[in-house]
């Protein structure tokens, strides 16, 4: 039995689950984003529980490495990086973009094209575009609201888009295709997507491996908001 513990930390609504050979057996939520740092040791230690194993059972770490929030993509990626250090197993750092577009995929197969989008800032977007098989089309990248409409008159494609509630309807509608919520990640998907990663040998380096801001991170010297 292959177990994968999987970490998300890059949003309000976050998530600490285990997996046994691309099927989850554990999972707990972390509803408040100020608290991720006191919990998720806590809920480790309870996902691991409840499957009946030690971290010393598992074969690697995934960790939901962004675009999201600043203060949480350390706190989760530190963590990951820190049981794979010391348990000597491999990390696989996913990027949510690549994540949204594999289960909107999974749920709504056909299409040419999936594009996952996540707000950044007021009239700010993450965005990346795959294709059927999850080969990039475009690489996840920082873009404003002006460049969401030359995104389509670039890519005119039978394609589906996912996108995260929180994204302004009128932004994301000039980009035309079926449009699918993709707010929260669907740990099953993402069980069976890290359980793939993984039998590909798809991890990270853990010296180098580094949060996927994909943009600048403000200061209070210029801008207040720096959790994007």
């Amino acid at each position: 039995m292959e177990y994968l513990l999987h970490i998300d930390t890059s949003a309000s609504n976050g998530v600490v689950a285990l997996s046994a050979s691309g099927q989850v057996v554990a999972a707990e939520p972390i509803a408040d984003s100020r608290s991720q740092a006191a919990e998720i040791n806590g809920l480790i230690d309870a996902v691991c529980s409840a499957a009946g194993i030690t971290l010393r059972q598992l074969a690697g770490v995934a960790v939901c490495a962004g675009p999201g929030s600043y203060t949480g993509l350390r706190i989760g990626l530190a963590t990951a990086k820190a049981i794979c250090y010391i348990h000597e197993i491999p990390l696989f750092a996913h990027n949510k973009l690549a994540l949204m577009a594999h289960q909107c995929l999974r749920g709504n197969p056909g299409y040419e094209e999936y594009t996952a989008v996540i707000p950044a800032r007021e009239a700010e977007y993450f965005l990346a575009v795959y294709d059927m098989e999850m080969n990039e089309r475009v690489a996840p990248v920082h873009i404003t609201r002006e460049d969401l409409a030359s995104e389509r008159l670039n890519r005119e494609k039978n394609k589906c888009v996912v996108v995260s509630t929180m994204a302004l309807a009128e932004d994301v509608a000039v980009l035309g295709g079926y449009m699918v919520n993709g707010e929260i990640l669907d740990i099953a998907q993402w069980a069976m997507y890290a359980h793939q990663q993984y039998k590909c040998n798809g991890s990270v380096n853990l010296a180098t491996a580094e949060p996927f801001y994909l943009k600048q991170v403000y200061t209070h010297n210029s801008k207040k908001n720096n959790d994007l």
